[in-house]
């Protein structure tokens, strides 16, 4: 694919997935009632399975508690320091930065959006601040896609290793939303909302890296360093 017809692509997806989220937070300022009752229906229905199953609760928490936002920060950081010593420092900088941009971006709509959180009777779990985007579903899809961008040139020739890496960058953020709403600490508008911006702001910020993936793929041909080889 061509370079103009392949940021045309990732630009129209970027607008496909950061219209639903926009409109998402205009019905939630707006209090719109049929999401209002959806969003109560889904987290009154887990809720209600969960106070029923708490080795569910404690699956739910510790994957909440180990898919934490900081720890996407922490491994981006390990990301960044892996390309640095290999001197690939246009994708170094922008997983830096493009971390940094979805992180700012959920905290300031949290602001301005000021949804409260789920109040159940009977919590299993708490959290504070506000709900709308979740920042576990933001965070978790941005690192994701982040990450998947970034080692996917590494995966050529390699099927399994492609594999995996796609099947973790789906079903990682996937699980830790469900895990947010299941918990009774966010609904689940907030959760695809989150989902939605974080792939949004990675598609968005690929816009900035042709050069740079382009260098990792001449990489990977040239001194076979990749996902699953003995140099790894």
């Amino acid at each position: 694919m061509r370079l103009p017809l392949r940021l045309t692509s990732l630009a129209a997806g970027a607008i496909l997935l950061l219209a639903p989220s926009a409109l998402l937070a205009v019905l939630v300022v707006g209090r719109v009632g049929w999401l209002d009752r959806l969003d109560r229906s889904v987290t009154d229905a887990l809720h209600g399975f969960a106070l029923d199953h708490p080795a569910w609760v404690d699956a739910m928490t510790w994957w909440s508690l180990v898919f934490h936002p900081n720890t996407w920060r922490v491994a981006a950081v390990g990301l960044v320091i892996w390309l640095a010593r290999r001197r690939r420092w246009p994708p170094a900088w922008w997983v830096a930065v493009t971390m940094a941009a979805g992180g700012i971006l959920g905290g300031l709509l949290k602001l301005l959006v000021g949804r409260d959180r789920p109040d159940l009777l009977d919590p299993v779990a708490r959290a504070t601040g506000y709900s709308f985007p979740s920042g576990h579903a933001l965070n978790n899809a941005l690192g994701a896609a982040v990450f998947l961008i970034v080692l996917l040139p590494y995966t050529a020739g390699r099927p399994r290793a492609r594999f995996w890496l796609w099947a973790a960058a789906v079903a990682i953020p996937l699980v830790t939303g469900l895990s947010r709403v299941a918990l009774g600490v966010h609904w689940t508008s907030d959760v695809v909302a989150g989902w939605l911006l974080g792939v949004a702001v990675a598609l968005i910020a690929r816009r900035g890296l042709p050069a740079g993936r382009r260098e990792l793929s001449r990489e990977k041909v040239a001194d076979g360093d990749g996902i699953g080889s003995g140099n790894a």
